[in-house]
């Protein structure tokens, strides 16, 4: 994004990631959604057209031009987010959560203004989702998938650690040589927060046949654990490719992503007895409402059971 931005979201930006160690991806969220707003004010107080927002400059911003914002300002944006751009309810979310923690910031860290007008946004409700999985049996065909591969090792690998450990992709990418200690792996999640997790016998296996055909690292820096065939280390992206091209070769399940492979190891660990705490621990989770998702799983069975029955098909 090459936009000129004031001083003062520039170091609100510096703020999210030095102290509250916010990721870089999500520094470039929330200067998306700051650049968005600040344009979209300038828009309604100059009566530019919305189709131009693009090209509005913010670099002028200055403090008295923010102190000038209101709730109801908060408001417009936010309903131009969901009418003209037809944001869903998760993407607003995102956006309340951008504004919320910026204006916080320049009352709270900074007392630069005397009343947040973000304190009385509300975040709109978001439904909350039943999580895509793999069911075991599709788990063991789409890992048998990578032994036909030309880089079978560390597809299989790779495969492995989402299904067993329940890794994000970042932190598949992140993982150095260092990371290894024994049967335990370091895994640095969001907020640089750092996890141990204990790796079991197939992951301890898959990495040791692994490591003897790893590629040589061309790059700088910390090793990393899976190197491409380029000798660079693996962007998301890149993940995403292998997983979809292992996917069309056996399941052909529709949009199967790294994502979807945590969900997996998770809802499998759960139905094998994890207690939510364990798994929140073991996904990294700051909140174990965040993992309580996986208790979906108790209303299936719940289910089964009602509908195995013997007293169910009387007439």
């Amino acid at each position: 994004m090459n936009v000129v931005l004031p001083k003062i979201l520039k170091d609100f930006l510096v703020y999210l990631t030095t102290i509250t160690g916010k990721s870089q991806r999500t520094r470039k969220e929330y200067e998306y959604d700051l650049v968005l707003f600040f344009r979209f004010l300038k828009a309604i107080e100059q009566d530019i057209a919305i189709a131009d927002l693009q090209k509005i400059n913010i670099s002028d911003v200055t403090l008295d031009k923010i102190k000038e914002i209101t709730l109801e300002d908060l408001y417009l944006f936010m309903e131009y987010c969901e009418v003209q751009r037809g944001n869903s309810p998760a993407a607003r979310a995102r956006k309340v959560a951008t504004l919320k923690s910026f204006f916080k910031y320049l009352k709270g860290k900074r007392r630069l203004i005397e009343e947040n007008p973000a304190d009385e946004l509300e975040t709109p409700k978001i439904g909350r989702k039943t999580p895509v999985y793999l069911n075991l049996q599709e788990a063991q065909q789409f890992i048998a998938a990578t032994t036909m591969q030309q880089y079978s090792e560390r597809d299989y690998c790779m495969m492995i650690f989402f299904l067993n450990l329940g890794i994000r992709v970042t932190e598949l990418c992140s993982l150095n040589l260092q990371s290894i200690q024994g049967r335990h792996i370091t895994v640095v999640g969001k907020g640089n927060k750092e996890r141990i997790v204990f790796m079991n016998e197939s992951c301890y296996e898959a990495l040791q046949a692994y490591l003897l055909t790893r590629h040589t690292y061309k790059g700088e820096g910390a090793e990393p654990l899976f190197v491409s065939q380029k000798g660079t280390r693996f962007a998301r992206q890149s993940i995403a490719k292998i997983v979809k091209r292992l996917n069309k070769a056996t399941l052909n399940k529709e949009k199967l992503t790294p994502h979807k492979l945590r969900h997996t190891s998770a809802t499998l660990m759960y139905r094998a007895g994890a207690d939510i705490r364990s798994l929140q621990h073991i996904l990294g989770h700051s909140s174990v409402a965040t993992t309580q998702i996986y208790t979906h799983i108790e209303d299936e069975q719940i289910q089964e059971v009602m509908e195995n029955n013997p007293l169910n098909n009387l007439r």
